[in-house]
């Protein structure tokens, strides 16, 4: 099963989604940013890594979010969702077709991945829970 280790950047209220480009699998699909574990690696590291691969910008790994295991017809994947801080760098868009800083509630107005919509579900009862 891959893993894939994704950020929670949350600037101004707002959340950071990145759309899949081709010839990516399931391409044109949103996802939060973020990349595949590599063997020796951290979820924090590949985070970190992979976040100034995909955008070029650094950014502080927080505190885990959440968790979701999905089978795809190419392969099971489970995603580990981690609040990240941009710290600094100008975005650059290496991997994703485009991004945007979207409000909770428009979640349900993006094609999400599959593996990431229970993780979304679970971020919205926690904000609705803390209103």
């Amino acid at each position: 099963m891959q893993k894939v280790i994704a950020a929670l950047i949350i600037k101004d209220g707002k959340i950071l989604i990145a759309r899949r480009k081709k010839p990516k699998v399931l391409e044109n699909k949103w996802e939060f940013p973020g990349g595949k574990l590599e063997p020796g690696e951290t979820p924090e590291q590949c985070l970190s890594r992979e976040l100034f691969e995909e955008l070029n910008i650094i950014a502080e790994i927080k505190e885990f979010i959440g968790s979701n295991i999905h089978e795809y017809k190419h392969g099971k994947v489970e995603i580990l969702l981690y609040r990240a801080e941009y710290i600094s760098g100008e975005f650059k868009l290496n991997e994703h077709k485009e991004i945007r800083w979207i409000l909770p509630a428009e979640f349900g107005d993006y094609d999400f991945l599959d593996a990431d919509v229970p993780i979304i579900e679970k971020l919205m009862r926690k904000i609705e829970y803390a209103q």
